[in-house]
């Protein structure tokens, strides 16, 4: 059984001013081209049976800077969809509302993006974890994609509900990694950076 290797994309401009960035499709920064290319040495020499990124160009251009071949663009690891929040600091929506929390509240629909919940993004990161099973038999696969989507699938991978992904902050440009012990789901590494 191999292990499921997640990368999150690197710095855009809105994650670095804590923006909630869901479909918006947005380029890497330089820093965050930085932050791709040094994933590169964490990836030598491994042999991947799958690789999958968003389709978003953030991941996509993570993937080709780290030096992941092959990658496949799969829908259901696009970023949770913030609804009206896209766009919006935490602190700006506490503004007018002092309590939300993503985790629980999830989000309310805007013009452009409908919102999802945070079981709704569990049930995407469940459609992805099926597809990748049978590759995981053979070997190791990787994944290539967003904070709070990957963060949630980390908790679905460890059989936990998706606002469990609330545990496992993820920072821009890391590589983690979900094993194997004794049979069952593990986070063996969590935010490397070389």
């Amino acid at each position: 059984m191999g292990d499921l290797l997640i990368a999150r994309h690197g710095e855009t401009e809105w994650s670095r001013a804590g923006r909630h960035t869901g479909r918006t499709d947005l380029p890497l920064t330089s820093g965050g081209e930085a932050q791709a290319k040094s994933l590169a040495p964490l990836l030598a020499g491994r042999t991947f049976g799958l690789v999958l990124t968003s389709p978003l160009v953030r991941a996509r251009r993570t993937a080709e800077l780290a030096g992941l071949t092959g990658a496949v663009p799969e829908p259901d690891l696009f970023e949770w969809d913030y609804g009206a929040y896209e766009g919006i600091t935490t602190a700006e929506i506490h503004r007018t509302r002092p309590d939300w929390y993503l985790w629980t509240d999830g989000v309310p629909p805007g013009r452009e993006f409908p919102g999802e919940s945070p079981e709704q993004v569990g049930e995407r990161a469940d459609r992805v974890l099926s597809r990748v099973a049978g590759a995981l038999e053979e070997g190791d696969v990787v994944l290539v994609a967003h904070g709070h989507l990957l963060r949630v699938l980390t908790a679905r991978r460890l059989g936990l509900p998706p606002s469990a992904g609330r545990l496992f902050r993820l920072e821009t440009g890391t590589l983690s990694r979900l094993s194997l012990e004794h049979g069952r789901p593990v986070v063996a590494e969590w935010n490397t950076r070389p």
